[in-house]
């Protein structure tokens, strides 16, 4: 029987708090104690400024050096949510038609903490007037941890909760795929291919789990409704196996070419805005507030994300915008 079965009949629900459920949903669905499978990678709802870390063929599709950071604060109100942090740094080299990038994540989600580093490499090549194929590759490593300690529970004899699990090296590569021109965009990525096995040594199988495989699938487009509006709605589809698949919508506008002002859909779990400010032509901020749409919603007070951008911008000419995608 799978754990969401029990969990909806509330035969677990109504017996816990909501600091302690979370805990446990985390320690099953990450950890993966039992045979379980559910989407392991975090998400951001301003994602379109950190394509990098899910896409490494974004790596050539830029003009400039830029630096994206991004931290988000998740279900804000309930012990042990999720905090995720990145940092991704992309150069291309377009003598070359490639690029390269480096992506750091941190992400803690109850006793769960994983920190990656990947390399991104790309190459591009022209498939029609000012339009492109960038073909990536993605390299890098996982280090995983979960501290039981931090849980509260009922049986302290429960020989799968009595030690934590420690895996500090899980070694990873993935592929990616990028179509664009100066309007429109696709992609479509596989971030992890490797199903590194996540398990307590000295335990039978039954306990063992594993990366799962994310599929991520993203399309959009950017019209020009006048000289200074400029209207880009967008899509983002993830498939993991064995878990609903996740749409993530959004509608977004750019006004004179400094403010974007937008919102964003991600089907049947929130809602939300984002406003992202142009300081200077190089720096951009952005913040995005999402709000729950499932039962949780009574229970946290929304979901913060805070956006830095800045682009070393060296040539005279820029043929796409980051201000775009």
């Amino acid at each position: 029987m799978r754990f969401w079965d029990v969990y909806n009949r509330g035969e677990w629900g109504r017996t816990a708090g909501w600091s302690f459920k979370l805990a446990v949903v985390v320690l099953l669905l990450v950890a993966g104690y039992g045979p379980v499978a559910a989407q392991q990678d975090p998400m951001f709802t301003q994602y379109m400024n950190n394509i990098l870390s899910i896409n490494p063929a974004y790596a050539s599709v830029g003009t400039s050096l830029e630096f994206n950071a991004l931290s988000r604060n998740q279900w804000v109100g309930i012990e042990g949510a999720p905090v995720t942090n990145s940092l991704s740094v992309m150069q291309p080299l377009k003598r070359l038609s490639t690029g390269l990038g480096i992506n750091f994540m941190s992400d803690k989600i109850g006793p769960v903490k994983q920190t990656s580093l990947f390399i991104d490499y790309s190459y591009k090549i022209r498939v029609g007037y000012r339009s492109y194929l960038a073909f990536g590759l993605k390299g890098g490593v996982n280090f995983y941890n979960t501290d039981t300690g931090e849980l509260a529970y009922n049986d302290e004899g429960d020989p799968v909760l009595s030690e934590d699990v420690i895996r500090r090296f899980l070694p990873n590569f993935g592929i990616g795929f990028f179509l664009y021109n100066e309007q429109l965009f696709a992609g479509l990525s596989v971030p992890k291919l490797v199903q590194n096995q996540i398990n307590k040594t000295g335990y039978s199988t039954q306990y063992t789990s594993k990366e799962e495989l994310h599929v991520f699938g993203m399309l959009g487009y950017v019209w020009e409704l006048n000289r200074d509006l400029k209207f880009k709605p967008y899509a983002l589809v993830k498939v993991v196996p064995n878990v609903p698949v996740s749409v993530d919508l959004s509608a977004h506008f750019l006004f004179y070419d400094r403010l974007w002002l937008g919102a964003n859909w991600r089907v049947g779990d929130a809602v939300g805005a984002t406003a992202q400010f142009f300081i200077t032509e190089q720096l951009k901020l952005g913040y995005a507030y999402d709000v729950t749409a499932s039962d949780l919603n009574s229970f946290n007070k929304g979901t913060h994300e805070i956006l830095v951008n800045f682009v070393l911008n060296r040539g005279r000419r820029r043929f796409i915008s980051p201000r775009y995608f």
